[in-house]
């Protein structure tokens, strides 16, 4: 299993890491404005679309979904559902409290896919999905995402290629709320050595 940001040519176990580039901190009581001089933080590199195989797999950290997700993302969408927003009533249906709503839950789970920061530069375009909703995902539920690419398919035309991934949302006991494919068009080296090539000629 890799972890987002890191290259293939550091080995399929590599992990994100913040490296520092410049010198060390020169003593542990010197001030942040020093600290902040004397180390400068870089995330890891974006993947390439050559970078990726079959198979290639990765998870993101935890992320608590709390009541204040669920009144924002009612106020946002419009979507006020008393299954959602009135515990009371929700008390008295199927199952016993308010239920997160489906498209929150498909939400967290991208940003968490963004936060691994394997794409942050070479994505191009989300260009669909396939999803499924199979169990529901309550207010306090810690839920994470876990992607596994299942097709590439290079598309030189369009700057890159597309990854699929299988995706699967996982609640804080191992059970799958969600699950579905997610196709992205990735940059790839080769269609932007080509682009400077021929913006020098």
């Amino acid at each position: 299993m890799w972890r987002g940001g890191a290259s293939r040519a550091s080995g399929p176990e590599a992990s994100i890491q913040w490296r520092i580039v410049a010198g060390p901190a020169r003593a542990a009581s010197i001030s942040l404005d020093s600290l902040m001089d004397a180390r400068m933080l870089q995330p890891p590199p974006s993947l390439w679309f050559e970078d990726f195989a079959v198979g290639d797999a990765v998870e993101s950290l935890g992320r608590t979904v709390t009541e204040a997700d669920v009144v924002n993302f009612a106020a946002l969408s419009g979507d006020w559902n008393l299954i959602h927003t009135d515990a009371e009533y929700a008390r008295e249906q199927r199952y016993g409290q308010r239920v997160v709503h489906g498209l929150l839950v498909l939400s967290i789970s991208s940003g968490q896919m963004v936060r691994l920061g394997f794409l942050n530069d070479t994505t191009v375009a989300f260009m669909g999905l396939d999803w499924q909703f199979r169990r529901p995902v309550f207010i306090n539920d810690t839920i994470r995402t876990r992607l596994t690419v299942s097709e590439l398919r290079a598309m030189k035309r369009l700057g890159g290629g597309k990854i699929t991934f299988k995706v699967e949302v996982i609640n804080q006991e191992g059970k799958q709320c969600q699950r579905g494919s997610w196709e992205l068009l990735c940059k790839s080296r080769e269609a932007q050595e080509d682009s400077r090539e021929v913006q020098e000629d």
